[in-house]
């Protein structure tokens, strides 16, 4: 049975990689990498990327934030610190594995601070659908208002869906298929795991505790502003690179926040980071919004490329972090 866990673990990891990898190899095929040097050292900005960041750890503290205000109401401690230093262990750790992050910080607060695991599990359940259910409205709300932007779009290049369908290769269907099946199989794995944990009763106890812990949370309006802080703060990691490419620095808010949402959406995909999804979603919307597909491939890959290194830094940091914290409630953790 283990040998088996083991083996459907490196399946998942290989497919994510090879899912993430193929639609960058069809993306990137004949692309002048050598270029990507002369746009890093000359014709970028730094400054505008540097500022960046700030919001990118931004968006992580407050997650750690809202979790550790979520966990409250079930009876579980969790110290800020230990929290946040979880949050960005767990996201380096995606990298890796995609989605394992989610159970891995989970782990670091019970062996940390004594917090039950599926306790803490299902707070990561409600937490997802609250900011899944976020995007949603907000994608909803953008594309609405949107809607002219593209229609005059078509209107001024006499362009229709027809023709956009007629230039969508076969390889471009291809890939979308597979983004699909992807999310399927993605889906399915998770009921599969719901599926066993449904068979233990306290896990299923502790993982309805953690759905239900958002109707006892002390200061809603605090929650919901660790929420909005945390979507603001992504939003604004990824707006301001905008600024580091003269091609992208005209985009308007609006189509910030149309790519943004589009770009959110892919990721569901697991690949590492969301990795070919991602650079796929977001360079096929700037190309819609008028930037040369050359620009656009250089944008995705350098933001993304460089915003994966800010998760992994973040990542060693939580883990050297962790190392030098003192583990708290030890008898705590041997009840759960």
């Amino acid at each position: 049975m283990e040998k088996k866990k083991i083996a459907n673990n490196i399946w998942q990891v290989a497919l994510s990689l090879f899912l993430g990898g193929a639609i960058l190899y069809w993306m990137y095929r004949g692309f002048d990498f050598k270029q990507v040097e002369e746009v890093l050292l000359h014709k970028m900005s730094w400054t505008w990327m540097l500022l960046s960041f700030p919001f990118g750890i931004s968006a992580q503290l407050f997650r750690g934030w809202r979790w550790k205000q979520a966990l409250e109401p079930i009876g579980e401690k969790a110290r800020s610190s230990v929290s946040i230093n979880s949050i960005f262990l767990s996201y380096a750790l995606s990298l890796v594995i995609p989605r394992s992050g989610e159970f891995a910080r989970c782990a670091v607060l019970k062996r940390w601070d004594g917090v039950s695991f599926p306790k803490a599990l299902g707070t990561v359940v409600t937490e997802r659908a609250i900011d899944s259910l976020l995007v949603l409205l907000i994608a909803g709300l953008v594309f609405l208002m949107q809607i002219p932007v593209f229609l005059n779009f078509f209107d001024k290049t006499g362009t229709s869906m027809d023709s956009i369908l007629g230039n969508f290769t076969a390889t471009g269907y291809l890939v979308t298929a597979i983004c699909g099946i992807a999310v399927l199989f993605l889906a399915h794995m998770l009921l599969k795991k719901l599926a066993i944990y449904n068979k233990v009763k306290a896990t299923l106890s502790g993982l309805w505790q953690g759905v239900i812990s958002l109707k006892g949370v002390r200061n809603v309006p605090l929650y919901i502003a660790f929420t909005l802080g945390i979507w603001l703060s992504y939003f604004l990691h990824y707006y301001l690179t905008f600024q580091c490419f003269e091609s992208t620095s005209h985009l308007n808010l609006m189509c910030g926040l149309v790519t943004f949402i589009v770009g959110s959406i892919a990721v569901i995909v697991p690949t590492p980071n969301g990795a070919g999804p991602w650079h796929f979603a977001v360079k096929t919307m700037l190309i819609l919004y008028g930037i040369q597909q050359n620009d656009a491939l250089y944008f995705v890959l350098i933001v993304h490329s460089v915003q994966t290194l800010l998760v992994i830094l973040l990542g060693i940091y939580g883990w050297i972090a962790l190392a030098f914290t003192k583990k708290h409630n030890i008898q705590k953790q041997k009840e759960h």
